[in-house]
C-alpha cells in the first residue's frame, strides 16, 4: 500500500495548506478505493482524502458493513490521524473493529477504529 500511496500523493490540491495527505479504503471483497485532499480558496469546500476515498466506495455502491480498512499517508514527518470530520463519516460506514493504518514515507502505526473514536454519535443517537 505504501507505494500506491505514496504515488496518489502526487495527486493531492493543496495550494494553499501544501499539506499533501492520500487515502485508500480496502472493501471486505478486496477493492480499493483512492482519495486525496482537495483544496479550495473557500476552505469550507475543501475535502480531505479519507472522505474522498470513502465517498468513493459509497459512490460505487458500498455501504456500511462493507468496509475492512483505511489508509493514510501525509506527506510530512508527523503521522496525523483524520480529522473530526472524516471520523464522523468513519462512524457512518466502518465498524469500530476495522483498522486504520497511519502513515508516512518513515512510519506506519495501525489502530483500531473504536481506539480513535471514543463516543460516536451513529444512527443509534437518532432513535
Amino acid at each position: 500500500m505504501k507505494e500506491k500511496l505514496t504515488n496518489l500523493l502526487k495527486n493531492a490540491y493543496a495550494p494553499y495548506s501544501n499539506y499533501k495527505v492520500a487515502a485508500l479504503v480496502v472493501t471486505k471483497d478486496g477493492n480499493v478505493f483512492s482519495g486525496v485532499n482537495v483544496e479550495n480558496a473557500s476552505y469550507g469546500a475543501t475535502i480531505c482524502a479519507e472522505r474522498s476515498a470513502i465517498l468513493s466506495a459509497v459512490s460505487s455502491g458500498y455501504r456500511k458493513g462493507d468496509f475492512k480498512e483505511l489508509y493514510v499517508m501525509v506527506e510530512s514527518d508527523k503521522l496525523a490521524f483524520p480529522c473530526f470530520l472524516c471520523r464522523q463519516v468513519i462512524v457512518e460506514f466502518f465498524n469500530m473493529d476495522d483498522k486504520l493504518h497511519l502513515m508516512n514515507q518513515n512510519e506506519e502505526k495501525t489502530y483500531l477504529m473504536k481506539d480513535i473514536i471514543v463516543h460516536p454519535f451513529s444512527s443509534e443517537d437518532l432513535k
